[in-house]
């Protein structure tokens, strides 16, 4: 038995037909069957019925086929994990963040890139429901959004690991007399002028607020950071967002805005992870990339 005679009996499965699977595997019709024949002769058990109609598996046949992909799966993650030790791998690293933490990435991003010097990297913002979309449709490998049980997001096909738990914050320029406060009522809130990001939670948190505090006074909502934060720095807006968006953030926006916690106010569990194609084999290279991203942000908020 050797791992060529089980590439050959997996796609021989996944086509059909022995001919597609030569044809896919550039050899010959003869190499294919010549090929099962013998792993069917060493096994002792017949793992195809032929006909004219192509290949069906025999119900022995469907269990050693699983073996034979879950072999091939371990032979490929060994290759990777290979790879990924090699500073001379090349390739394409996708990701994509939602605005608020993408300043986390940087140190993970700097530190991979000087690992892997000849790994391209796409790095994007967009919202929650467009990285899922893109995943999906495999224009994304990786991204980083926000989970909570009060935001409906369809992961079906996607799998979601939690890095950091957060919640939601004021942020207000040092300037105000709000700063002279470690928190903000929910009173006090109502009566302040919010420019707030265009996230799907912090839409939600808003309407949350309202229903449970009463009206806000709200200036405008945007996807664009640096709108957001001249309201709060230059014009006393106050903004809302999660604690871990205003970590890290450009120097501008870390020396003149300061954070207050939300006085008595509920929150839920809010969960920033990554998430990618659930069954998409994820070599060494994106298991390196995420096991540095945790690393950084565990050593963070350690």
């Amino acid at each position: 038995m050797n791992l060529e005679q089980l590439e050959y009996i997996v796609e021989v499965a996944k086509t059909g037909s022995l001919t597609s699977a030569a044809q896919n595997k550039h050899v010959t019709l003869s190499a294919i069957s010549q090929s099962i024949s013998h792993l069917e002769t060493e096994l002792g058990i017949h793992l195809f019925t032929r006909s004219r109609l192509g290949a069906t598996l025999t119900p022995e046949g469907k269990l050693i086929i699983q073996k034979a992909y879950e072999i091939l799966h371990k032979v490929q993650d060994l290759r990777d994990e290979a790879e990924g030790y090699s500073n001379d791998v090349s390739g394409e690293l996708r990701v994509a963040s939602i605005p608020g933490p993408m300043s986390l990435w940087v140190d993970s991003l700097m530190g991979f890139k000087r690992a892997y010097p000849n790994i391209r990297m796409e790095i994007t913002e967009k919202g929650s429901q467009e990285i899922l979309d893109d995943i999906r449709h495999n224009k994304l490998d990786i991204g980083l959004i926000i989970k909570s049980e009060h935001i409906h997001q369809n992961l079906t096909g996607l799998t979601f690991e939690p890095l950091l738990q957060g919640r939601i914050v004021a942020g207000v320029s040092r300037q105000s007399p709000l700063a002279l406060r470690s928190t903000i009522t929910a009173e006090q809130l109502r009566h302040e002028t919010l420019a707030i990001y265009q996230d799907d939670y912090v839409t939600w948190f808003v309407q949350y607020f309202q229903e449970q505090y009463g009206s806000v006074n709200l200036l405008y909502t945007s996807n664009n950071t640096d709108a957001i934060r001249t309201s709060v720095i230059n014009h006393h807006a106050v903004t809302l967002g999660m604690d871990f968006s205003f970590l890290h953030g450009p120097d501008l926006f870390a020396s003149k805005i300061i954070t207050l916690e939300l006085e008595s106010i509920e929150q839920q569990p809010v969960y920033l992870g990554w998430v990618r194609a659930e069954g998409k084999h994820f070599s060494g290279i994106y298991r390196n990339f995420i096991a540095r991203l945790k690393e950084d942000i565990e050593s963070s908020h350690g």
